[in-house]
C-alpha cells in the first residue's frame, strides 16, 4: 500500500498535463496524468501536493483545494490511496520535468488523451462535483474492472 496526491494545476480553461515519457520502468508510461507523486516520511496530504507541484513543475502555489480521495486496487501494482487536489493560482515558471513533458492541455481535449479509464472518471467529477468524493477503482492489468462513488455519504453511479 502506498500514499500519494495528484493535482491538476487550471489556467484560461486547461490542466497542466503530465505526459510520462520520461521515466524507467514507470507504470503511468506514455499516458497523460495531473501532476504529483508519493508521500515522504512525516508528511501530509498537502505538504506532499505542494512539494511534487515544486519539484515536477517549478511552480509555487497560492491556491488550491481538496477534491477527493481516490483508491486505486490492481492485481499487479497493489493498493494507492491518491490525495486529489485542483489548483487555480501559482506563481513562478514551468521549468522541465524529468518524468515527461509539460503541455497546458484545454480541458474539452483531456478526454482524447491516452488516459487510465478510471481518471477520466475523476476528471469528469472534478468538473461537475463541488463535493469531496471518494472513488474506488479496480484494476486488472490495465483494464478497469470495478468503481465505487461515495459523494457526501451516499453512494453515486461511477461513470
Amino acid at each position: 500500500m502506498f500514499l500519494t496526491t495528484l493535482c491538476y494545476i487550471e489556467k484560461d480553461d486547461c490542466y497542466l498535463m503530465l505526459h510520462r515519457v520520461k521515466k524507467e520502468n514507470d507504470l503511468n508510461h506514455d499516458k497523460w496524468i495531473g501532476v504529483g507523486g508519493k508521500f515522504e516520511a512525516g508528511e501530509m496530504p498537502e505538504e506532499c501536493m505542494l512539494r511534487e507541484v515544486k519539484e515536477e513543475t517549478g511552480l509555487t502555489l497560492t491556491s488550491y483545494r481538496a477534491r477527493g480521495v481516490i483508491t486505486f486496487i490492481s492485481n499487479e501494482w497493489g493498493t494507492e490511496y491518491m490525495h486529489l487536489f485542483t489548483a487555480d493560482q501559482f506563481t513562478g515558471e514551468i521549468t522541465d520535468c524529468d518524468e515527461g513533458e509539460l503541455v497546458w492541455v484545454p480541458k474539452k481535449e483531456i478526454k482524447d488523451l491516452k488516459l487510465w479509464e478510471g481518471d477520466k472518471i475523476f476528471l469528469r467529477l472534478l468538473d461537475e462535483c463541488e463535493e469531496y468524493f471518494s472513488l474506488k477503482l479496480v484494476y486488472e492489468g490495465d483494464m478497469l474492472v470495478d468503481k465505487k462513488l461515495i459523494i457526501a455519504g451516499k453512494e453515486q453511479k461511477a461513470e
